[in-house]
């Protein structure tokens, strides 16, 4: 039997338990048990833009309802596939279930592509699923601390290879709001690795400064009181925060040494408050969105799949070696505790502090 939790797309506090039959598996198909995911902040991402930007689109549910997207570990308990075998392991994009069949293509010793019909009309990057025995990520230690953080880690690597790309825009700083969120830490953690000639510059809380000091990621921290104190310098701001207000004060306070304004996160800028198309005009470069998708696509075409997925590993290594311990670890059992945690989070109850992993039985 397998049992998925669908949401209620227009109700997202409105998640029931469905059960259905596992039924027969389709030639060339793999059928999944699902191991282990983590719940984060990015899975609420996920289901607030749902619709928007096809997330609910990977894992079909009735109509009116969803499967929130998660990221975790699984095991091949069934295969029609001649180049998959019963017992394997994986890291992928899962749904919040027990199980999931999949249509493995484009078949590597590192990993494959689902071909499966519903899923081809999105972005490929989350349709890849690595194999655990030859994936240069994998470390059977860290499991739990890769599905918390390897999904917005990848967008911080992605964020400073494409600002690489473009020589930083002339900027020799980069300044990061909300520097204690994950995605900031994986930024911070590849630009000192790869980009050490631009300066790193976190702000943040004031109660999150010495947090963020003792990372040793950033060259300079500020609580966002302190913005006015910011020097004269070509600059470039990646905004993690969504604080219009914040973003709009950095843009006036930077002017014409601002060189490029990047947003992350999956919001239209005229959802991220006043000051943001509201008819209201910024000083400097217009902000831009940051998908990271369509960035992850063009590194991979532009390096190659092993060569891309041996930055990312070399990247993902240094990154937990500096900040992996960081997150206290809470692990709960079963699909019943991946419902009550999904609605503690997207009720915003869950200590951001912890990272929750639901682990499932074999």
């Amino acid at each position: 039997m397998i049992r998925q939790v669908h949401v209620r797309k227009t109700e997202l506090t409105d998640a029931s338990f469905a059960e259905l039959a596992e039924g027969d598996l389709a030639e060339g198909a793999v059928r999944l048990q699902i191991e282990s995911f983590s719940v984060t902040a990015n899975n609420i991402t996920y289901a607030v833009v749902g619709d928007g930007f096809g997330y609910w689109n990977f894992f079909p549910a009735p109509d009116g309802l969803g499967i929130v997207p998660m990221w975790g570990h699984a095991k091949v308990i069934e295969s029609k596939c001649p180049d998959i075998a019963v017992g394997e392991r994986v890291y992928g994009y899962l749904p919040m279930a027990t199980h999931l069949d999949v249509a493995p293509g484009s078949i590597s010793a590192s990993g494959f592509v689902d071909m499966t019909d519903y899923r081809q009309p999105m972005s490929p990057i989350y349709n890849q699923y690595s194999r655990l025995d030859a994936d240069p990520e994998h470390d059977p230690s860290r499991e739990n601390e890769r599905m918390i953080f390897g999904p917005l880690f990848k967008t911080g690597f992605l964020i400073e290879y494409f600002m690489r790309g473009e020589s930083w825009f002339g900027a020799d700083r980069v300044i990061l709001t909300s520097a204690s969120s994950k995605t900031a830490l994986g930024l911070g953690a590849v630009a000192k690795q790869h980009s050490p000639e631009v300066k790193r510059i976190g702000l943040t809380s004031t109660g999150n400064v010495d947090f963020v000091e003792c990372t040793g990621l950033y060259d300079e921290v500020l609580s966002y009181e302190d913005v006015g104190s910011l020097t004269s310098s070509p600059s470039v701001t990646v905004d993690f925060a969504g604080n219009a207000r914040l973003l709009g004060k950095l843009h006036n306070h930077l002017a014409d040494n601002l060189k490029y304004s990047c947003l992350v996160g999956a919001t239209h800028i005229e959802e991220r408050g006043d000051g943001l198309g509201a008819g209201h005009e910024l000083p400097g470069p217009t902000p831009t969105l940051f998908f990271a998708p369509d960035h992850a696509v063009a590194l991979f075409k532009e390096e190659g799949p092993q060569a891309a997925g041996q930055q990312i590993a070399e990247s993902w290594h240094y990154f937990l070696a500096a900040v992996g311990d960081t997150v206290e670890i809470e692990r709960k059992q079963g699909i019943e505790a991946a419902r009550e945690v999904y609605l503690e989070m997207v009720q915003g109850k869950v200590d951001p502090t912890k990272g929750i992993v639901i682990e499932f039985a074999s």
